[in-house]
């Protein structure tokens, strides 16, 4: 039987991190405090510390759910080769994972200034998904689905992540204030790499998940 001062605890740590969460994404992490957390769920600040060391300690969790959800995002189709419908998968779970979680890419430059540790996690999670994107373009292209170079296909998938990673700091700059619109948007940038390797049909095809996608 479980301990309900351990499920208590549980439950306050579950609490903080959605709070924090919600606060970061709304507020933009810079301009929120542990202090500021605790009062929105009208706990101690010392009841805080008690679940986190500090701030950082409270984002590097958020990371771990966002760093799971990416990786399973990335997951190859299986044993055959991808297809585009397997692309759209993968970016409209990745987009939606960046909008639950946007104040990490939006304060990503300020964030990862502070932080050795998180800076180290996020660049592996980087070279992860660098690896998968230039997997996923090697297999379209065997797939007889794109026609391009290897050269091009690198650097597709170089553009693919590129993208993906700094859209929302791009949206921000160009003062853009619908943040969810502009996750579409990136998608669908994303989509539009693909199609001047397409042949007419895949990219009629492509143009069709697009339009549904919008």
């Amino acid at each position: 039987m479980q301990d309900p001062l351990t499920a208590v605890a549980r439950d306050t740590r579950q609490r903080i991190l959605d709070a924090a969460l919600a606060m970061f994404n709304a507020q933009g992490e810079p301009h929120v405090t542990t202090n500021h957390i605790a009062d929105e769920l009208e706990i101690s600040p010392g009841n805080l510390y008690y679940h986190f060391r500090n701030k950082d300690d409270i984002i590097e969790q958020l990371f771990a759910r966002y760093e799971q959800r990416i990786d399973a995002a990335l997951a190859p189709p299986g044993d055959r080769l991808p297809g585009l419908e397997d692309i759209w998968l993968q970016l409209h779970l990745v987009f939606e994972c960046i909008w639950d979680y946007r104040f990490l890419n939006r304060d990503l430059v300020e964030i990862l200034s502070r932080n050795r540790r998180l800076r180290l996690r996020f660049a592996r999670l980087l070279r992860r998904a660098d690896d998968s994107a230039h997997a996923v373009m090697r297999g379209l292209s065997q797939a007889g689905v794109m026609r391009a170079s290897a050269g091009e296909l690198a650097a597709t998938a170089t553009n693919v992540l590129l993208i993906a990673t700094f859209w929302l700091n791009y949206a921000a700059v160009r003062g853009d204030r619908d943040e969810q619109a502009a996750i579409g948007q990136g998608a669908v940038q994303v989509m539009t790499l693909l199609a001047p390797f397409l042949r007419d049909a895949e990219r009629e095809y492509l143009n069709g998940l697009i339009r549904a996608y919008a």
